[in-house]
């Protein structure tokens, strides 16, 4: 057996592995697929996670756990158009004004609604859990390094978005156990509103330490750039984003576009690719102590992309068990996409140890 030294893998691989995951969530609506694509996730971070970053998965199954809590309570009060024959239960009725039209509130609730509903939701946790799975693995500040200078100021936006709110979490806690040891309990809305003030003068004082060490620097400094390249950067990106827009639309919508939308989402993305190679002439960017590209990165990003490839052609050839049918009995599994899901939990195993792990 190969000893694999400890390091930490490329960000890229694992952000690619995580967009796969999440890429075959999308696609299916089986109960079965989706919690098992949320356990491989679990099994990954558990075993390679970053030692260096909070852990955020945790998290975002909270959130998952909350979408799919409340879409079946809106279901089962408001409805959503799913008609059944099984009525669990019928809530009274609260009548509405004329124009409320085709909206309800209570009456029947039909396993049939409450099943489209729980499947539709857990979809979106499944989907939540694997961005949450990336950003364990690899911290974006991380990824950020290996962006576009075109795109680096978006990416900075993006980074700060994804690390805000684990970030708010730990501060949370820190207040809470401080205040615990002063003997204030921390249960309660009252107490959890006095925590408020402490967390967010704490995010307060680390966007300003972070101001200052961006500014040090020489964050934001002029570039040289002509008129005419920021121009042919400005348009080449303008037509970029319309053809891919167009592209996507025609893919989705066979009678919009039909064959034309591959070949314009195909156009659209080589001229957003030319903006950023124009966009990065204007402003090079040195790098410092760069990741590795190994096997190890291949193998995760093509476990990603197996259950990605299978669940995107099983949705398109519409394969039994992919989108299953609202009823009380087990949808049927695809065992092939099974596998690849499974294939999706190799890095578990065969990428290196983060260095803190070893022993």
């Amino acid at each position: 057996m190969v000893q694999l030294r400890a390091r930490l893998q490329h960000p890229a691989a694992w952000w690619l592995w995580g967009l796969g995951l999440a890429t075959a969530a999308s696609r299916t609506t089986n109960p079965v697929l989706l919690i098992l694509v949320i356990g491989v996730c679990v099994l990954v971070v558990s075993e390679r996670r970053d030692p260096a970053t909070v852990n955020p998965l945790p998290g975002f199954l909270a959130v998952g756990a909350v979408v799919v809590t409340l879409r079946i309570v809106v279901t089962a009060a408001l409805g959503n158009g799913i008609s059944g024959s099984t009525v669990l239960v019928t809530l009274p009725t609260v009548p509405l004004p004329e124009w409320a039209a085709g909206i309800r509130l209570g009456g029947p609730v039909t396993l049939e609604s409450l099943l489209y509903a729980l499947y539709d939701a857990l979809r979106l946790a499944a989907i939540l859990a694997c961005l949450g799975a990336a950003n364990a693995l690899a911290s974006p500040r991380r990824l950020l390094r290996y962006l576009p200078a075109t795109l680096y100021d978006v990416g900075t936006a993006v980074v700060v978005g994804l690390t805000f709110a684990p970030q708010l979490l730990t501060d949370a806690r820190e207040v809470r156990a401080a205040r615990a040891l002063r003997g204030r309990d921390g249960r309660g809305p009252r107490e959890v509103a006095r925590l408020a003030v402490p967390v967010l003068e704490t995010a307060f004082e680390r966007s300003l330490g972070l101001a200052a060490s961006m500014e040090s620097r020489g964050y934001g400094r002029a570039v040289t750039s002509t008129r005419t390249s920021r121009r042919a950067a400005t348009g080449l990106a303008l037509a970029g984003l319309v053809g891919v827009l167009a592209g996507l639309y025609g893919l989705l919508d066979a009678s919009a576009g039909g064959l034309l939308g591959l070949p314009v989402l195909v156009v659209g993305a080589l001229l957003a690719a030319s903006s950023l190679v124009v966009g990065a002439t204007r402003d090079s960017r040195s790098g410092h102590r760069r990741d590795r590209w190994t096997w190890t990165e291949t193998v995760t990003v093509l476990a990603g992309a197996a259950p990605a490839a299978v669940l995107v052609v099983a949705s398109a050839a519409g394969w039994t068990g992919v989108v299953p049918d609202q009823s009380a009995q087990l949808p049927a599994v695809p065992p092939l996409a099974v596998l690849a899901i499974v294939v999706a939990a190799v890095p578990a195993w065969v990428t290196p140890p983060p260095r803190e792990a070893i022993p």
